[in-house]
């Protein structure tokens, strides 16, 4: 890849500033979608098949995620956060918050949001320890940030629903 400058912030939108890069990692962080299918079934916004195998090739490319073959279901690839993605965390916690505060965002869908913004630091290093411990094979947390975070989406959504 041609760089255009050594800026950082132009090089990490190099990297994840297209349309659905970030989606694709949320959707692997927070609802832990592993495999092609589910990552294409789940997407809230409904990627195309075309898109969604070009990014999840970039992404395994840029080293933000690994590839591996399924070992209970040969013909399926489960897809993992590397380090490189959960080092990501803050800066989607960062996005979430921001878009909680000037967007027209939906409460069920800003509950996570909301809970990693009232967490604190703590929440996200316990978040990161998570997904460590999910994609990494690294040993389980004390608490799970996903179940808290899970718990309000639930509880907003019911809200919704009312």
């Amino acid at each position: 890849m041609e760089l255009r400058s050594g800026c950082p912030i132009n090089l990490s939108v190099e990297v994840l500033g297209d349309k659905w890069s970030l989606v694709v990692l949320r959707d692997i962080m927070f609802g832990n979608h592993r495999s092609y299918g589910e990552l294409l079934g789940k997407s809230l916004e409904g990627i195309a098949t075309n898109i969604l195998a070009s990014r999840l090739k970039r992404l395994v490319a840029e080293g933000l995620l690994t590839a591996a073959a399924d070992p209970a279901h040969k013909q399926r690839t489960n897809y993992s956060l590397t380090e490189k993605a959960i080092q990501l965390v803050p800066v989607m916690a960062a996005l979430s918050a921001w878009g909680t505060r000037f967007l027209p965002v939906s409460p069920d869908l800003a509950a996570r949001a909301r809970v990693m913004e009232e967490g604190g630091p703590a929440l996200l290093t316990d978040f990161m320890e998570e997904l460590r411990h999910l994609h990494l094979g690294a040993p389980p947390p004390e608490r799970s940030a996903l179940a808290q975070m899970d718990a309000a989406y639930r509880a907003a959504a019911k809200g919704a629903r009312k």
